[in-house]
């Protein structure tokens, strides 16, 4: 498999994983813990769910063929707190990952060197690419901690547990 081709699979395989792992925290957190914030200049489980599904709707939506910034998008809404239900925001969310693998899958291995534009700025197709995989990363770990926070002692871990570092790792690439 050529380059372009096995960035193109590790980024999808990537985007998966962060996507997994915030469903997986999650669902960890009883209905009030989504709205819940840890202080005045906090952001809720939630905020940061409708954050991320207006970011993909916005970025992903004609990825190769309009900016990035959709003019309907209202940012600042995002952080404004709405009494969303638990199936509302996922509704949102899944929206949002379903446009970004959409694009991802579309892309051919021959567009990666093509450019796009973002808020009015140009960059190259993986630039972009691994623009957003950092910001969502950012914010899915964002999702964890709090997820772990407002879970509590019911918290299960996503990765390896205290103690098992000698275990065989569990992380299967593709």
């Amino acid at each position: 498999m050529e380059v372009a081709a096995q960035f193109l699979a590790a980024a999808r395989d990537e985007f998966r994983r962060l996507k997994r792992q915030a469903e997986k925290a999650l669902a960890q957190v009883d209905d009030d813990a989504l709205h819940s914030v840890l202080g005045p200049e906090s952001n809720s489980l939630a905020i940061i769910v409708r954050h991320l599904a207006g970011n993909m709707r916005s970025r992903w939506t004609d990825f190769l063929t309009t900016d990035g910034e959709k003019p309907d998008r209202n940012r600042d809404g995002e952080f404004e707190t709405t009494p969303q239900t638990r199936h509302e925001l996922l509704a949102e969310w899944e929206d949002g990952w379903a446009r970004l693998f959409s694009a991802l899958e579309a892309l051919r291995p021959a567009e990666l060197s093509s450019d796009v534009t973002i808020r009015g700025e140009t960059l190259s197709v993986i630039d972009a690419i691994a623009r957003q995989h950092t910001h969502y990363g950012v914010h899915v770990g964002q999702i964890v901690l709090l997820a772990k926070h407002f879970a509590g002692e019911r918290w299960k871990t996503l990765s390896i547990a205290r103690g098992q570092s000698a275990s065989p790792a569990p992380y299967k690439p593709r």
